[in-house]
């Protein structure tokens, strides 16, 4: 098990003991290690598969679990995770529970599945990978001190008053499409975490990662793609496009942000995705995360004030 001490806000104090209480009485052995710097949870797998280990538990974020998957992939280890970051996108599309006693019972239950997994000139994701403004909010919320679901939120409000699209080619098939962009989104998971479901038709094991565009809008029109985004119901909303690809190409003008699972770092101009199939051996519940959308009802009532806003501004 290895433990990113520094993820999320939740405490690890316990944890450890509390694991290797649970796994020794299902006859599993537990080893932990505790990372200290970036890294550090890839080369700690890495080593572990190539001992023959069973497993690696992931016990911290999407960005452990990025390192360790990336490890294990296309190895005969499979992945335990025990969500324990802010999001925990990766964790809430397998239906892992949220509790960490819970996710270690799915660990002992021993069902697994094989999922796909993204790739980003070379770099692996497992969740999503995002440009534009998500990958500039991912930038800001790492470098503040406080983490959690509040400090996310007020990254989205600081930067959404002066962020401004940018133009894009998107080259799919042989066919090259021009966006004017306020985010482009290549999602291998339906979710970022906290069941803000960025691509609601994803699945993580079709052999294939649906990109979402979100198009250049008003504020207020932009302001409800986010009401979409955590409702489940953003494929329906006229400001994005979807497209489901084995293959892409993205173009912009600069090099700048980006971001994978979560994490911020700078790309270039050319971004070559493709899925890369079959590549990771996840132990998850054997029914599968059941996704609805929040209740029609509710949803009626999102669309009237939609509707009373654009009527009263237009």
């Amino acid at each position: 098990m290895v433990i990113n001490p520094v993820s999320g806000t939740r405490s690890k104090r316990g944890l450890e003991d509390m694991a290797a209480n649970c796994l020794n009485a299902a006859g599993i052995s537990l080893e932990t290690v505790y990372t200290e710097a970036s890294g550090d949870a890839s080369r700690f797998a890495a080593q572990a598969a190539a001992e023959g280990y069973d497993m690696v538990i992931s016990a911290g974020g999407d960005g452990t679990v990025n390192e360790i998957a990336g490890a294990l992939s296309h190895t005969g280890t499979a992945l335990g995770i025990l969500p324990l970051g802010s999001g925990n996108g990766f964790a809430r599309s397998l239906g892992i529970p949220q509790d960490a006693e819970d996710a270690l019972k799915v660990i002992v239950d021993g069902h697994s599945q094989v999922c796909d997994r993204g790739i980003i000139n070379r770099l692996p994701f497992y969740c999503t990978f995002g440009l534009g403004f998500d990958a500039v909010v991912s930038e800001k919320f790492a470098s503040m001190k406080r983490r959690g679901r509040m400090t996310y939120v007020r990254s989205v409000l600081q930067e959404f008053i002066n962020y401004r699209s940018q133009p894009y080619a998107l080259s799919i098939g042989g066919s090259v499409i021009t966006e004017n962009a306020f985010l482009i989104a290549v999602c291998n998971a339906p979710q970022y975490g906290n069941n803000a479901y960025i691509a609601p038709q994803a699945k993580l094991s079709d052999g294939l990662l649906d990109i979402t565009v979100v198009h250049s809008g008003s504020p207020i029109s932009t302001a409800f793609v986010g009401v979409d985004l955590l409702t489940g119901y953003l494929d329906r909303n006229t400001q994005i496009e979807t497209f489901k690809v084995s293959a892409a190409t993205i173009t912009r003008l600069n090099s700048g942000p980006v971001h994978i699972d979560g994490d911020p770092l700078t790309l270039g101009t050319n971004l070559e995705v493709t899925c890369d199939p079959a590549a990771l051996k996840v132990y998850a519940p054997e029914k599968e995360a059941d996704f609805k959308p929040i209740v029609s009802p509710l949803r009626a009532l999102i669309d009237d004030i939609r509707y009373d806003v654009k009527a009263k501004f237009r």
